[in-house]
């Protein structure tokens, strides 16, 4: 390398100093804006029931086009190419019996689908709720372990309704 090309650096006195470390919150030289007002009754509710109609509208849907009649949905996966249930297969006939209020039935095609709705509207109802009065969204945090634990319950389902003792599970 050609020493007449590299510009010289003078030695720095001082040592080098770290940058400072950014805090949250607003910059000290920023504009501040308008201040933010309450949030419309109307406005907060539109999200919880823009969920609830569009989960409406396809349970709506399944409850019209008859999952019994083939042609109308696809076939599971896994139960075509293997004959083996798996934790969903069921689930629109169960859907389907749901819109109709036929309980026994839902249950009949698949009961961990019948607990999934009662737990969403659950769920709905505590955000309709929360949106109503102005307080926050619900959120579904929960500790792995519970993760886990659903994750089994939809295996020991899956295993046992493919059992022939556990064949009143399946659909």
């Amino acid at each position: 390398m050609d020493a007449s090309r590299t510009p010289e650096r003078a030695p720095s006195a001082a040592p080098a100093v770290p940058a400072a470390i950014p805090r949250p919150g607003p910059a000290p030289d920023a504009v501040p804006g308008p201040a933010a007002g309450p949030v419309s009754r109307s406005r907060r509710l539109a999200s919880p029931a823009l969920t609830l109609a569009i989960a409406t509208a396809a349970l709506a849907y399944v409850g019209t086009v008859n999952p019994y009649e083939p042609g109308h949905y696809p076939v599971c996966p896994l139960f075509r190419l293997t004959g083996v249930l798996c934790p969903g297969c069921g689930g629109l006939r169960s859907a389907h019996a749901f819109a109709h209020g036929d309980l026994v039935t839902a249950l009949g095609a698949n009961a961990l689908a019948v607990v999934g709705y009662f737990a969403f509207a659950g769920f709905m109802v505590l955000w309709l709720v929360r949106a109503y009065r102005g307080g926050r969204a619900p959120r579904l945090v929960m500790k792995p372990v519970y993760w886990w634990a659903i994750g089994v319950v939809a295996l020991v389902f899956s295993v046992v309704r493919n059992l022939p003792a556990g064949s009143f599970l399946a659909p």
